[in-house]
């Protein structure tokens, strides 16, 4: 059998850019043999243009699949690839010169065919540097992208485009269109050249090294372009190909780049160090949080926090005291310091800081400063590690300077303290359920919370019927839904589904259950309630979980709902007048993925006005995505033919036809891979 590949397009493009170059040095040999020769070539000036452009176009390609393959690798290296292109390409035209000094007024070295060669080479070099660091700066451009940069640099690409065909308007003159047409790629070079947000992501001694590349690429760059100046002044070439709009447009976004990334780097230099103690101090706060795994111990979050702690405060000096209860040792309670100096240092603190008894309990929480009087350190910060309201060690971090720990520091190493106490108590946790068959255990009491998530009763008013039903993929899941009386004439409902399934999702049904039954309390709008309720979940949340909603405030006196979605599926509306059903469409994002007070702007809310008859169903996607052996899903438009059909039944009714049309859809051999939930509400006739 014959394997299937994709082709070789970097190959491809590269041969053929090869053949384009020969092709144009063809072309302006030819002309050069007419002029001495007083023959006419009956090539025009178009073809070789035509030839540049196509040269340009595959040398793009070229680069382009190369920056593809290679676009994980770390900006230095991006970087140096990019130093190298242009001293090659420097180094060939700073050759060139040299064998011409050599020759000096000799045959070889006034012979205009040997000179056109070499200048057809020293483009070829120039025209593929220039278009690589063109790629490398769009690289670095769109590095931490957004919508208004994306446009700018697509802005720049159409008007370098234009460029490239510029020569068949101006014909190679120097003349006001092209300095025109420059001035106004300069100034999109330069605006792009403000995008630098991967600078500050350098460590000093990386941009160190990016400071002496980028002084490189600008100095090849200056090369070359003197090059093309020079050889543009010779006046021996039948048509010169470097004195081109999109050439010279090149050179400056190159300049105008570089130079900005040079000198940005060059002020970012001071502030390096900040930098990186941040970075540090997430890269411990990220290992503290990971550091407890079943078959790991406790002595090793224990390592990593005292090593945490005294790179967060540079400290001179610590030590990490057990206390005595604790069943286990630390091996290396020492750090920069030996048993006599800790035991002198000891001696100087307060007696009171010392105790294990319950009384410091209350002070656990809070890193103490202390100032000692001791001949060399002058400093102390003490921090006690607070399991299952007990002490379970104290460090001590010194230093040598009075006042050495400021408030900053104290936050920090306080952060990592508590991180440290939730992992070893997890890991206790974790632990005990083990040894009591966690996994039934577990499944039991989410069984329990999964059942007292879901209210028995539905709260409503005699003006509209209302119908629930859930069910789950496993033994318990992360749907829900509630109701609840404002007043006498308001009702909220809502429906939820956490992103997931199994144990995980239903705990953080829970926490969505309590910001519920706390915020509805409030009296505040869909749109707000969604905001209040997205600010506290995201405190609660994992990174990698979500929860959409759907919430409806129905005002029974005026006839009318407001609604807000979070993501949620949309809730399909039976307009009983019209006698036609249709999915609400109203924007919003699901709770947990905007973590930051913008989310307010990613969600609407919505007053809609019914009518007696009127009909809606809100669904979690489990119902949608039931999917038959084929793999075909039930979808939303099965869930409006059903709706359409049976409105006249009550909700329970209807809502049976739902689900007995779902299973029936399904089949044995069918599934329902997600928990899947409906809630039915019905608006009664007017008496």
């Amino acid at each position: 059998m014959i394997k299937n590949s994709s082709l070789p397009l970097g190959r491809i493009s590269l041969f053929l850019a090869i053949l384009v170059w020969l092709a144009l040095l063809l072309v302006d040999l030819v002309r050069i043999f007419g002029m001495i020769n007083n023959l006419e070539s009956g090539v025009s000036e178009e073809v070789t243009w035509i030839l540049e452009i196509l040269f340009f176009f595959f040398i793009y390609l070229v680069y382009r699949r190369i920056f593809w393959k290679n676009r994980q690798l770390d900006f230095l290296t991006l970087i140096w690839r990019g130093v190298s292109t242009g001293l090659f390409a420097a180094s060939a035209g700073l050759l060139t010169e040299i064998i011409y000094l050599a020759f000096g007024e000799s045959k070889i070295g006034t012979d205009p065919f040997l000179r056109n060669v070499f200048y057809h080479i020293n483009f070829a070099l120039t025209s593929a540097f220039l278009i690589f660091i063109t790629l490398l700066w769009k690289h670095l451009i769109l590095y931490q992208k957004n919508k208004q940069v994306v446009n700018q640099w697509q802005v720049f690409e159409f008007s370098m485009l234009g460029a490239l065909f510029f020569v068949f308007f101006n014909h190679n003159n120097f003349d006001y269109s092209f300095l025109f047409g420059l001035t106004i790629l300069l100034i999109l070079s330069i605006l792009l050249a403000v995008n630098l947000k991967w600078i500050p992501y350098l460590n000093f001694k990386e941009k160190w090294k990016t400071l002496l590349f980028l002084f490189l690429i600008m100095l090849c760059a200056g090369v070359l372009f003197y090059r093309v100046l020079d050889s543009g002044n010779e006046g021996q070439l039948q048509i010169n190909l470097t004195d081109n709009l999109f050439l010279m447009a090149l050179f400056g976004f190159v300049f105008a780049y570089g130079l900005f990334s040079f000198l940005v780097t060059l002020f970012n230099l001071p502030t390096s160090s900040v930098f990186e103690q941040k970075l540090t101090e997430a890269i411990n706060f990220q290992k503290l949080s990971q550091s407890i795994q079943p078959e790991e111990s406790e002595e090793q979050v224990i390592d990593i926090l005292l090593d945490s702690c005294i790179s967060a405060s540079f400290s001179d000096g610590a030590w990490i005291e057990l206390n005595p209860k604790e069943p286990f040792q630390v091996k290396n309670p020492l750090r920069l310091l030996d048993e006599s100096t800790k035991t002198a240092v000891l001696s100087y603190l307060p007696q009171e800081t010392q105790s294990w008894g319950p009384s410091t309990i209350a002070e656990a929480n809070q890193a103490q400063a202390i100032r000692i009087s001791h001949p060399t350190y002058k400093s102390a910060l003490l921090v006690h590690l607070l399991v299952n309201k007990s002490i379970l060690a104290r460090i001590v971090l010194i230093k040598e300077v009075k006042e050495g720990f400021n408030k900053e520091m104290i936050s920090i190493i306080g952060t990592f303290a508590r991180q440290a106490c939730i992992s070893v108590e997890n890991h206790r946790l974790l632990n005990q359920a083990i040894e009591n068959e966690r996994y039934q255990e577990e499944l039991k009491i989410a069984q329990r919370v999964q059942k007292a998530l879901l209210p028995l009763k539905l709260d409503h008013p005699v003006s509209f019927d209302i119908c629930a039903y859930s069910n789950t993929a496993d033994e318990v899941g992360g749907d829900y839904y509630d109701t609840y009386q404002v007043d006498e004439t308001h009702f909220v409902l809502i429906m939820g589904d956490v992103s997931g399934k199994g144990t995980s999702a239903a705990f953080h049904m829970a926490q969505m259950k309590g910001v519920f039954q706390s915020l509805i309390q409030l009296g505040i709008h869909p749109a707000e309630f969604m905001n209040k309720a997205n600010a506290a979940l995201s405190k609660c949340l994992e990174r990698n979980h979500f929860i959409t909603a759907s919430i409806f405030e129905i005002d029974t006196a005026n006839h009318s709902f407001c609604h807000a979605r979070a993501g949620h599926i949309p809730t399909l509306w039976y307009k009983a007048k019209e006698k036609t059903a249709a999915f609400i469409s109203i924007e919003g994002l699901g709770l947990g993925i905007v973590r930051n007070p913008t989310y307010k702007n990613h969600v609407e809310e919505k007053t809609f006005v019914y009518s007696s008859g009127d009909i809606l169903v809100l669904l979690t996607d489990g119902i949608l995505e039931g999917r038959k052996e084929t793999g075909e899903q039930f979808g939303y438009d099965r869930i409006k033919k059903i709706v359409e059909e049976h409105h006249q039944k009550t909700p329970i009714h209807l809502q049976q036809e739902i689900i007995n049309s779902l299973h029936q859809f399904v089949g044995g051999d069918g599934t329902i891979d997600d928990d899947y939930s409906l809630l039915v509400v019905k608006f009664k006739k007017s008496d």
